[in-house]
């Protein structure tokens, strides 16, 4: 059994780069825990319903993936800035120490959204061996419509290393990613439910699966 740790900047990035892996590690009966960064509030133009029902979203995923705890940093979206890591770091750095992931899941490094740039920052900076030695591995997961919009540029690309057979958890996925009815919309919307499906499709094809996941390794320790 192992601890597993899935890192968002705001809810629906989860499902949309790991979803299926988590409900893999679900099925195998793996303590899976979720930090979620950001929060939307009154203050920045989001009505009261709106955040009663963005709770009420993460609450249901939580229990569809099989969370065992949540954790909501509550920093306002799109606020995650390089001056923020000073707090950043030391609240996802009591998280491990309280949990010890043995598996960390975490936004890419280059994604378009400003957020998950600065939360990676924040995240890698709490992966130093010496100081959490229960870390065994570390991924970077793709999200649609932040990972593929990151500036085409060599040092800015996802380089999937790692893939993750989701064959038997793509319609999962689906129906949890439907939660999210703000965030997706119609084809050629990014966050489309084809689109989802035929990165799944492709990723899987990629690699002889029907349907995988694809992350980028920066860590693996085998002991």
């Amino acid at each position: 059994m192992k601890n597993v740790v899935i890192i968002s900047a705001h809810p629906d990035d989860e499902v949309l780069g790991a979803g299926g892996t988590i409900l893999r590690h679900k099925s195998k009966g793996d303590n899976i825990f979720w930090i979620i960064a950001t929060s939307i509030y009154e203050k920045d133009g989001f009505s009261k319903e709106r955040i009663a029902q963005r709770q009420s979203e993460i609450n249901e995923v939580a229990e569809k993936l099989g969370i065992h705890k949540t954790y909501q940093l509550g920093y306002p979206t799109m606020s995650l800035s390089s001056q923020l890591l000073i707090e950043l770091v030391p609240d996802i750095s009591e998280i491990f120490t309280k949990v010890e992931p043995n598996i960390i899941y975490t936004v890419n490094r280059s994604d378009a959204h400003s957020d998950h740039r600065v939360l990676f920052e924040g995240v890698a900076a709490c992966t130093k061996s010496f100081r959490y030695p229960f870390i065994e591995q570390v991924l970077m997961y793709e999200c649609i419509s932040e990972t593929e919009f990151a500036p085409a540029l060599p040092e800015k690309a996802f380089i999937p290393n790692c893939f993750v057979d989701i064959s038997d958890f793509i319609e999962e996925k689906m129906k949890i990613m439907e939660i999210y009815q703000s965030e997706i919309s119609d084809h050629p919307f990014p966050r489309s439910l084809s689109n989802i499906r035929a990165l799944a499709h492709f990723r899987g094809a990629s690699n002889g699966f029907q349907y995988a996941e694809a992350f980028q390794m920066i860590k693996y320790l085998i002991k």
